[in-house]
């Protein structure tokens, strides 16, 4: 009886429990603190330009070389038209602050790369790639994703692709943010 009476309780919790989905346009941004190249702790609030944010979700730039890809992309083409637009590109990763100040002085980036070694800040948005179990390297890794935030913290746009080795285009990027007309 007690087993049957799990059974048929399971789903009905299932149901009344809603599944976090992930931030969508018109939504507030979900917190984000990470600690900088330099070793400190930042917030978007703290990095946000005078129109608010660009943030880069990315895997890893150790090892994933979509991302690096994407990286050197968005540095060469976006970094400054973004901040001429008023708006202040920021990455986040699980990598380590070694790792990502490594790249940072090795491709001349400018702009705040956070870490999130341990995901927090990646689940918090429910961008975690489920795809990598514990033990995996990339256990931890964001789906790929790039988000416009403005100075309220409101979700203004949102680009993600389902497969890691497609990343939203700079052109996109810069096509979004113009498309707000702020």
């Amino acid at each position: 009886m007690h087993n049957h009476l799990l059974a048929f309780l399971a789903p009905v919790v299932m149901a009344a429990t809603p599944a976090l989905a992930i931030p969508a346009v018109g939504e507030k941004a979900p917190a984000v603190a990470g600690t900088d190249i330099s070793g400190k702790q930042r917030t978007l609030q703290q990095l946000a330009g005078r129109k608010g944010t660009v943030l880069m979700f990315f895997r890893s730039v150790a090892w994933c070389p979509y991302c690096k890809a994407q990286m050197i992309a968005m540095n060469d083409g976006a970094a400054a038209p973004l901040a001429s637009r008023g708006y202040t590109l920021v990455g986040l990763s699980y990598d380590d602050t070694a790792v990502l100040a490594k790249f940072a002085a090795e491709r001349k980036v400018a702009w705040p790369l956070l870490s999130d070694p341990q995901s927090k800040v990646i689940d918090g948005w429910q961008l975690r790639d489920p795809a990598y179990p514990p033990g995996n390297r990339a256990h931890g890794v964001p789906r790929p994703a790039i988000y416009v935030i403005d100075q309220k913290g409101v979700i203004r746009a949102r680009m993600m692709e389902d497969d890691y080795r497609k990343r939203p285009p700079v052109e996109v990027v810069l096509a979004a943010v113009d498309a707000l007309g702020q």
